[in-house]
């Protein structure tokens, strides 16, 4: 190498700082980009205000009724707000809950799933638009809308089925049924599976939608069948999106009003059998209660909501977890 061409050679440029670097970045930021800034930051900081402010407001009405309650919150079997001393419980509207949202996910998940792999990677385009389209007007439906048409039609209707359900695993007795209107548990499950089914489908439509091409066209280049690919490239990929739609889905579920209200019978009994009438739910219960509740029957129903409350953030959570463990998954790393 010449000598000469080294000596002549210019000088490193010194690079800035961290510090400079920072203020140059700053000072070259467009007034639009900081105001961007500021609104999304304040809109993020204004939701964490929001939602402490309802815990804050849904804990202090709750200490209030529940200092004054002489059964156990957690395990009494009634709901008597309106005695001195009062007595009430969430024992059958924690049961109610839960139990009819496992049976609406146990329904609607498989069933939505497998209507977005139709949509996405079976059905001809001139087919899937009219479907999507029906699917989408689903979401739309009121709530009491759903209520009256199984009030009026679903609940005539199950006859058979709790029937069958009696003659075949009757003997479980989860699925024994002694007859009488179908205003049972299971119902709520299926009309909440019913309702719930179009969020589901449509996330996961628009997920599985984003696979990459190039997964499913190196699978077929492999010699895999389409089910092979959907098993190998299209499922693993958009399994934290369904994970997600499931858990919206769940979201309604749990807190489903005037559906659950307009289906079911309510008592405050756990029944063991999945077809017995009668149960209740968080959301159903202060809906039919709040009307005529006194104040205090008011408090009561607001620290059930409470329960509700911290029962959905549980599940949001665990959501929230089980996504963070299958990044490898997620669309940013395909």
């Amino acid at each position: 190498m010449d000598t000469t061409q080294i000596a002549d050679a210019p000088p490193p440029t010194p690079q800035p700082s961290a510090t400079e670097q920072k203020r140059a970045a700053r000072g070259a930021t467009r007034p639009g980009d900081r105001i961007f800034l500021g609104l999304s930051r304040g809109s993020g900081i204004l939701l964490l205000v929001i939602m402490a402010a309802i815990a804050g407001f849904l804990t202090y009405r709750a200490v209030l009724a529940i200092s004054k309650d002489e059964g156990n919150f957690l395990t009494t079997f009634e709901w008597n707000t309106g005695v001195n001393p009062p007595v009430f419980g969430i024992a059958v509207l924690a049961y109610g809950t839960i139990i009819s949202s496992i049976i609406a996910m146990v329904i609607a998940v498989p069933v939505a799933v497998a209507i977005a792999l139709f949509l996405t990677h079976y059905a001809p385009r001139r087919l899937s638009g009219p479907i999507a389209y029906v699917i989408d007007l689903l979401a739309a439906v009121p709530s009491i809308v759903y209520g009256l048409w199984g009030a009026l039609i679903l609940v005539p209707h199950l006859g058979g089925l709790f029937g069958w359900l009696d003659d075949y695993l009757g003997w479980t007795g989860i699925f024994e049924w002694q007859g009488g209107a179908a205003r049972s548990m299971l119902t709520v499950g299926i009309l909440l599976a019913i309702m719930i089914l179009p969020i589901i489908t449509n996330v996961s439509r628009e997920v599985f939608r984003q696979v990459p091409q190039t997964h499913e066209e190196a699978a077929l280049a492999l010699g895999a069948t389409r089910w092979e690919v959907i098993r190998m490239s299209v499922l693993p990929f958009g399994r934290s999106g369904v994970i997600s739609a499931s858990m919206l889905g769940l979201g309604r579920a749990l807190g489903e009003t005037m559906a659950v209200a307009t289906v079911l019978s309510p008592d405050f009994q756990i029944h063991a059998s999945l077809l017995d009438p009668g149960g209740g739910t968080f959301a159903q219960n202060i809906a039919s209660k709040f009307s005529e509740a006194t104040e205090f029957g008011r408090d009561a129903l607001i620290a059930s909501g409470l329960v509700l409350f911290v029962i959905t953030l549980l599940v949001n959570g665990a959501a929230r977890a089980i996504i963070a463990r299958r990044k490898e998954y997620s669309g940013a790393n395909a």
